[in-house]
């Protein structure tokens, strides 16, 4: 006899016999000689006596038809097999429509989930074909009931979910001095150690490339500057090698000669060794500015993920004041400056300067001119982006200023905004280690559900209780996708698990990966805390003292809970202000939907990105710092700050200066700048009139907007969501 029933999602549930009536009634009703209730029960009471005590839906179906065949009514069993066939189409349905627009090429949300992946390639279709297909796989058979139930029901979002069954990681920063040094092997070849900076420029790129392959995430090196640094030293004694053959003499005594920068200069007036040298430096620095250059090349333009997108790679430098260090750090800048092909500002890497008094800020400092240098690129360029080292929370009590490795102890991100840096369970590092996988929280819905409570206090009150009750779901759920992918094996990630990872250098090829992925970070992310606010309090805390108080408390609250999840899950849970991309408008959309169109909240097609001040809320930037500062310290997973400067940047270095300075009297951890950049589609022209209509080089109409979408650039709006470009619409400046 049947007691249970296991679903098409897997769920088991207890057996109801008047599902299987209702079925054979609803095949009756398309008959000439309908209903016969007394055959219904007849039916479904042998369908329930001869069945097993457990079985799927489909089985029972099987059963009904057969006992339909049995009967004196068989056409009741042909309309019943209709009616079953008909089911299963509208099952498809949804994946049938998705498919075509996926097909078709169509602009939508769904094939501009990621402006940064080009949907209309067929790579790219490939890539969204297996993505739709893969989330209701996890949705039905690796998520909890409660974890499932609080992603249908609009509570949380899990990033990245297509990749759920593959066990990868989201990003790494990759200890490139271990690659330069020893090579590597990435499964179906090897590469050599590197001797020269040309060499080193490539490996950096190939191990960014591979390491794409094996992660959902992003790309990062540390310390650029740091890891490429000796290969300008052995290039540069390459070159007096040179200069031994051509003039059969001994220069042996240069190799190793004190050089206090590698500055191109003329020859002239030059003698004896002075000329050598300068002529080494100068053939030196050549090789370093062409090695940078393919640098940059590459990371625009080799794809990963199938030939689908470019690696979304990042890079960290700015505090090694070697001479070495500071020809790639100068030379690196210039050629951004200059820019790609026609002169297009490269969308990759992200570049991050690495500011700290005593190295890289200060009139009196030694990369002061290179500090200059970088805001002078910025305003050009969009990058480098600016990361406080001496905010408070980002100091390390290891860093010495004499430590020739003191990148060691020197917190880096990815660009977007993702920080690794505490570590209950290893070394206190960026290097070698990323985020494993992150949710993001909704906040805004959890504050709207309880508007319905007159009294304030009262309202603030559940909003903290069922937050907490969400924030339980989500930090089980992180765990249960953390358990889910340790049991992967070292040989399914062969660059990661073997090179790049802390202690994964131990690992044997059928080891899992268990040993090496909780230095790693689970993140629990949130959006909205402005709409959240403005549903609690009435306005969000750019425009009120209480609000921004109450703000604090809400983030305080949760970087509480995750420092319980840490303990009791024994895992590195962090707070990420969320860089929501994809989904920027998907919370709006269903909040909407379920509450109407509430002023402040859901009457925009977007969530204000996490703690940001809203984007059309008019400020100062000095204000907007002010306000958003506090929650970088709260947000150990990742932040980012930004302002709008209006007008044409590139010659005026001094608005990036003045920003820098803006984050380091507030204490912020990480920001950028954004300002007008056009570009003509057809040539590739870029200049910074915000009315350019028709480009002066080509006289192309075809003129898109280069913009940052969350940290990172998209080389066109048109691969922007809708929610994305409303955002955009709707942004100001910050005087």
């Amino acid at each position: 006899m049947i007691q249970a029933v296991v679903k098409r999602d897997g769920r088991v549930v207890g057996f109801n016999k008047e599902k299987i009536c209702a079925a054979i009634r609803r095949a009756m009703i398309q008959t000439e000689k309908g209903e016969d209730e007394s055959l219904v029960n007849k039916i479904a009471d042998r369908v329930e006596i001869s069945g097993k005590e457990k079985m799927t839906v489909e089985a029972i179906q099987d059963s009904v038809v057969l006992e339909l065949m049995k009967s004196p009514r068989k056409e009741v069993a042909e309309c019943y097999i209709e009616y079953r066939n008909q089911r299963n189409i509208a099952r498809k349905a949804k994946t049938r429509d998705i498919f075509l627009e996926i097909i078709q090429a169509k602009s939508n949300d769904i094939t501009r989930e990621n402006a940064n992946m080009n949907a209309d390639t067929p790579a790219g279709m490939m890539m969204k074909f297996a993505s739709e297909t893969t989330k209701p796989f996890v949705d039905d058979f690796l998520l909890s009931p409660e974890a499932r139930k609080a992603v249908e029901q609009g509570y949380i979002h899990i990033h990245d979910k297509d990749y759920y069954p593959t066990k990868s990681l989201t990003c790494v920063q990759h200890p490139l001095d271990k690659i330069l040094k020893n090579g590597f092997f990435a499964g179906h070849g090897e590469s050599r150690p590197a001797k020269r900076i040309e060499t080193a420029s490539i490996l950096g790129c190939i191990s960014m490339e591979t390491a794409q392959n094996e992660m959902h995430g992003g790309q990062a090196i540390p310390a650029f500057d740091f890891y490429l640094a000796p290969f300008v030293r052995n290039s540069f004694i390459e070159e007096i090698k040179v200069l031994e053959q051509l003039n059969d003499a001994d220069y042996k005594h240069l190799y190793n000669i004190e050089i206090d920068d590698y500055v191109a200069k003329p020859l002239d007036g030059l003698k004896g060794d002075d000329r050598i040298t300068q002529h080494a430096i100068n053939k030196t620095v050549g090789r370093v500015h062409q090695a940078m250059e393919a640098f940059i090349h590459n990371m625009n333009t080799i794809h990963s993920r199938g030939g689908n997108q470019v690696v979304f790679s990042s890079i960290n430098y700015g505090t090694d004041t070697s001479a070495e260090g500071r020809c790639i750090i100068r030379e690196i800048l210039k050629t951004t400056y200059d820019g790609v092909g026609n002169g297009s500002t490269a969308i990759f890497p992200i570049q991050i300067w690495k500011k700290k008094r005593g190295m890289s800020y200060l009139p009196t400092d030694r990369n002061y001119d290179l500090f200059q240098l970088a805001c002078k690129v910025s305003a050009r360029r969009f990058f480098p982006n600016f990361l406080n080292l001496d905010a408070t929370f980002n100091q390390h009590e290891q860093w010495r200023a004499d430590d020739p490795e003191r990148y060691k102890y020197e917190v880096a991100t990815m660009g977007c905004r993702t920080r690794v840096f505490e570590n209950r369970f290893g070394p206190k590092t960026s290097i070698g280690r990323g985020n494993l996988s992150f949710t993001t929280v909704n906040i805004v819905r959890i504050a709207i559900e309880c508007m319905s409570f007159v009294d304030k206090e009262e309202r603030i009150k559940h909003f903290f209780a069922r937050l907490d009750e969400i924030l339980d779901i989500t930090a089980k759920q992180l765990h249960d996708r953390m358990e889910f992918q340790k049991t992967a094996k070292a040989k399914q990630f062969p660059l990661l698990m073997s090179a790049l990872w802390i202690g994964s250098e131990n690992l044997k090829p059928d080891d899992t990966i268990e040993s090496v992925i909780n230095q790693g970070t689970l993140g629990i992310g949130f959006i909205g805390l402005a709409e959240c606010l403005v549903a609690l309090v009435g306005k969000h805390h750019g425009e009120s003292e209480e609000a921004q108080a109450l703000g604090l408390e809400i983030i305080k609250h949760m970087r509480m809970r995750v420092n319980e999840f840490c303990e009791k899950y024994q895992h590195n849970y962090s707070v990420l202000a969320t860089p929501a991309e994809g989904l920027a408008g998907k919370f709006t959309k269903k909040d909407k939907r379920s509450f109407g169109v509430l002023p402040g909240i859901t009457d925009r097609e977007y969530y204000t990105n996490s703690n940001h001040v809203p984007v059309y809320f008019k400020c100062s930037a000095s204000h907007k710092a002010r306000v958003e500062a506090p929650y970088h310290e709260l947000t150990g997973g990742g932040h980012i700050f930004y302002i709008e400067i209006d007008g044409d940047a590139t010659h005026n270095p001094d608005a990036v200066v003045n920003f820098v300075n803006l984050i380091d009297k507030y204490n912020i951890g990480y920001g950028s700048v954004n300002h007008n950049r056009n570009r003509c589609m057809d040539c590739g022209y870029e200049n910074a009139d915000a009315k350019m209509e028709r480009c002066p080089k080509c006289g192309s109409t075809n003129i898109d907007k280069l913009q940052r979408i969350t940290g990172y650039l998209v080389g066109t709006t048109d691969r922007w969501n809708s929610a994305k470009l409303a955002e955009l619409k709707d942004r100001v400046t910050h005087d």
